[in-house]
């Protein structure tokens, strides 16, 4: 199934607040508000304009600050229209004026005859490109889905992964209950930002703060524990891959050899936990989330007790201990 193109309609309706709201508005050329926006970068169009297209990236929303606009009332004091006829014939995806400033009559009236989209905004040029940057970058990001539990522990963003009934969901909700939070149950929706990030959230955000707990049912974790027990979105910073023991099966012990799971490319350390009665998980992944904190600190605890085992047995003490013990019954 071909993904969902992106519209300059979609990017009116985007539901953004604070900081990265975009207070667009459609002033002209609203029959062309179906366009694709095919591309995740902008571009000023200082050059175009003067009749200047090579390597004119047509593609790109277009942004009209002061300079812009400027050199546009120039064109229409000099009656020279035919850099703008030829700019908005290029099939644009659409222009933004910010500052809340005003095209000329006549440039509206080509983006008309042309079906371009003319968007306005009270935000300064730099403070939009920082944001519609931001907005481009979660829009055309890389994406893929993974079926487990994400929850945030410490601070650590840890997907939880195993087969279907290995206790993911029992085990999240411990987690909770010990005061920590989860972000999405079942299907998680993944987006890889800045090239290295991922971004983890629910695939259907009206139900990612449910879960199925296996004879209870659904639940809704922030009616019963309140908002302070979810979150939206969070960094995937550690894999937690729940298993059945099997007792044929060599597990780590010391944690020398740190194993990866590869999400869009992007390397994320991964832990592999046999699950059998007995064993307290919550506890156990509390522990890797707060070692996980300091090996981003620069401290790693199994690296560190192997190099004073080393240590150790280069200053001829572990010759001496072994010599010096009494066997003798």
């Amino acid at each position: 199934m071909a993904e969902k193109k992106f519209t300059v309609l979609d990017l009116l309706n985007l539901d953004l607040s604070g900081h990265d709201a975009l207070h667009l508005k459609c002033i002209a050329g609203r029959r062309g508000l179906p366009r694709a926006i095919t591309s995740p970068e902008i571009n000023r169009p200082g050059l175009a304009l003067c009749g200047f297209y090579e390597s004119f990236a047509n593609n790109r929303l277009q942004l009209f600050g002061r300079g812009e606009v400027a050199y546009l009332n120039r064109l229409h004091q000099e009656n020279s229209s035919e850099s703008i006829k030829f700019f908005l014939e290029s099939q644009l995806p659409c222009c933004v004026f910010t500052y809340n400033l005003e095209p000329t009559e006549e440039f509206r009236q080509i983006a008309e005859e042309n079906c371009c989209p003319l968007l306005q905004t009270d935000l300064t040029s730099t403070e939009f490109t920082h944001r519609i940057l931001r907005v481009f970058s979660n829009t055309f990001a890389p994406k893929t889905t993974q079926h487990g539990v994400l929850v945030e522990v410490y601070g650590i963003g840890i997907l939880l992964n195993g087969h279907s009934g290995v206790g993911k969901s029992e085990t999240a909700l411990e987690l909770v209950e010990r005061g920590h939070r989860l972000v999405a149950d079942d299907i998680i929706d993944i987006r890889c930002v800045n090239g290295n990030t991922l971004l983890g959230r629910g695939a259907n955000t009206m139900i990612s703060h449910h879960m199925e707990i296996r004879g209870l049912g659904i639940i809704n974790i922030s009616q019963l524990y309140g908002v302070g027990a979810i979150r939206n979105q969070k960094e995937v910073q550690l894999v937690v891959k729940l298993e059945d023991w099997d007792s044929t099966k060599t597990y780590d012990r010391l944690g020398t050899e740190q194993k990866y799971k590869e999400l869009l490319g992007v390397k994320v350390p991964m832990i592999e936990i046999p699950v059998k009665p007995g064993r307290n998980l919550p506890i156990i992944i509390e522990a890797a989330a707060m070692n996980e904190r300091l090996k981003n600190m620069g401290y790693n605890s199994a690296k560190d007790f192997n190099l004073n085992i080393l240590k150790w047995i280069e200053t001829g003490d572990a010759k001496i201990a072994y010599n010096s013990n009494d066997d003798s019954y």
